[in-house]
């Protein structure tokens, strides 16, 4: 499935294995991610909004990264994993490190959430790279 040169499908089974590493991650460092964030369960009551938030916000970032892999020459698992370690360590940890930072944020709830967007870009770009753009 390709359109002008972009391959959509592959830019949704990136954001939605992007979705499903945040299911499980946060599934598995749930409790720590909430220490950390000094939330109870009570107070963190799930609603549709940011769900939703996620899978445009995911879709969004998958088409980018096809678009930065895109430019990379060679479309390949490989070059779809580097980019995405790029992509997380110039924009995604800096600024997860800077907002919290000024937020006084923890060292675990930056870890954690560091953590998701790294896993997050590295299978997407895995996806990307493999299906091509």
């Amino acid at each position: 499935m390709q359109f002008v040169g972009v391959n959509y499908l592959a830019i949704a089974l990136a954001a939605v294995a992007g979705f499903g590493v945040g299911f499980a991650w946060y599934g598995t460092l749930g409790n720590a991610w909430m220490r950390a964030l000094g939330k109870t369960p009570s107070e963190l009551k799930p609603r549709p909004a940011p769900f939703i938030t996620s899978i445009i916000a995911l879709l969004i970032a998958a088409y980018m990264l096809a678009g930065l892999i895109g430019h990379m020459g060679e479309v390949t698992l490989r070059n779809g994993v580097i980019s995405g370690a790029f992509v997380w360590t110039g924009f995604v940890v800096t600024s997860i490190a800077v907002n919290y930072a000024f937020q006084g944020a923890k060292l675990a709830l930056i870890a954690i959430d560091a953590g998701h967007w790294l896993a997050v870009l590295l299978v997407m770009g895995a996806v990307i790279g493999a299906m091509g753009v």
